[in-house]
């Protein structure tokens, strides 16, 4: 299984960095730049007219890594990887929309949080049904760090299994707010699911996990401060949608809690500081929502969040690892 995992790995990161030599100067001769928040760090306006929708390349490089790496489990009746990759591009079709429509209007607004809602709503109903309906799902809910099973009717694990995948999903696309930043948290989230994959025999949840890795590698040698492109909606919402999928095909969504420490922390300021702005009519918790801003507008660097933060993800990631681990 080693070989599966350093060949996806390697050929995930080689096609993305061969899809971004020729993408990014693709989207500057296309005039496919971001619009920045007015309501945004004022320093970040320097970034104006930066290519978008960088997360093509991963996505491309993940797919491809995906597909070749894992056409002999496909051979054998074993399509896990191939779950999750749909699932995650169909999260991509949506944010590749919403960027499209940024573009469109020359402005950092797209599609309005009612029809994103509804469109995630959608995807996360659909993917839950059909891994309930093949069997790849069970109402036995593993609790990591305690080594028990809850067992949960299954209206109440569809409501379950759909807050976490549209809240999760969010959650990446938050914390996609400074250059690399959603990339180097997402790096330790993928290296332990695939250590995890590994240690219990997941196959297809290697194989994916090894191209996410390889993926998101190479994307940083575009995406790290100062950026060459960002990744735009279409690439978060595919990570979040990679990540959820990828815990609920390991039957371990409750270890998100920790495994994506860094995504709930900036999801849970930016839901503190409007919900006190509006309690307290004008006050403010941070000094800017998400968190990460409230660094920046506090004296860090862009460097300086992406190390800081990188390594809290990977600090929590190894809690997770070795919690599940320990009390499988």
């Amino acid at each position: 299984m080693i070989v599966y995992l350093i060949i996806s790995l390697i050929v995930s990161f080689a096609v993305t960095v061969g899809i971004g030599l020729v993408l990014v100067p693709a989207l500057r001769r296309m005039k496919a730049g971001q619009s920045i928040r007015e309501d945004g760090p004022v320093w970040h306006n320097k970034k104006e007219g930066t290519p978008t929708m960088g997360g093509i390349m991963f996505i491309g490089g993940i797919t491809v890594a995906v597909l070749a790496v894992g056409f002999r489990e496909m051979l054998e009746g074993r399509f896990g990887h191939i779950a999750i990759l749909v699932f995650a591009l169909v999260y991509a079709g949506i944010g590749m929309f919403d960027d499209y429509c940024k573009l469109k209007k020359k402005q950092n607004l797209g599609l309005t949080a009612r029809h994103k809602f509804i469109l995630q709503l959608m995807v996360a109903l659909s993917f839950v049904l059909i891994m309930h309906l093949q069997g790849n799902l069970t109402t036995e809910l593993y609790v990591p760090f305690f080594s028990v099973m809850l067992n949960i009717p299954w209206p109440i694990y569809y409501i379950f299994a759909t807050f976490v995948i549209i809240g999760t999903v969010n959650s990446v696309n938050i914390t996609d707010g400074v250059d690399g930043l959603a990339s180097g948290v997402t790096v330790p989230v993928a290296i332990c699911i695939m250590a995890l994959a590994f240690v219990w025999g997941h196959t297809t949840v290697g194989i994916f996990s090894a191209a996410l890795l390889g993926g998101l590698i190479a994307f940083l040698i575009f995406n790290f401060y100062p950026a060459k492109v960002f990744m735009g909606d279409t690439g978060s919402l595919f990570l979040g949608g990679a990540v959820c999928a990828l815990a609920f095909a390991m039957d371990i969504p409750l270890l998100l809690i920790t495994l994506g420490f860094v995504y709930f922390v900036e999801t849970m300021s930016d839901i503190i500081q409007i919900g006190y702005f509006k309690l307290t009519k004008g006050k403010r918790v941070f000094k800017m929502a998400p968190l990460h801003h409230h660094f920046e507008m506090s004296g860090w660097s862009e460097y300086k969040v992406f190390a800081v933060f990188t390594t809290v993800s990977a600090i929590f990631a190894a809690i997770s690892f070795f919690g599940v681990f320990r009390s499988y």
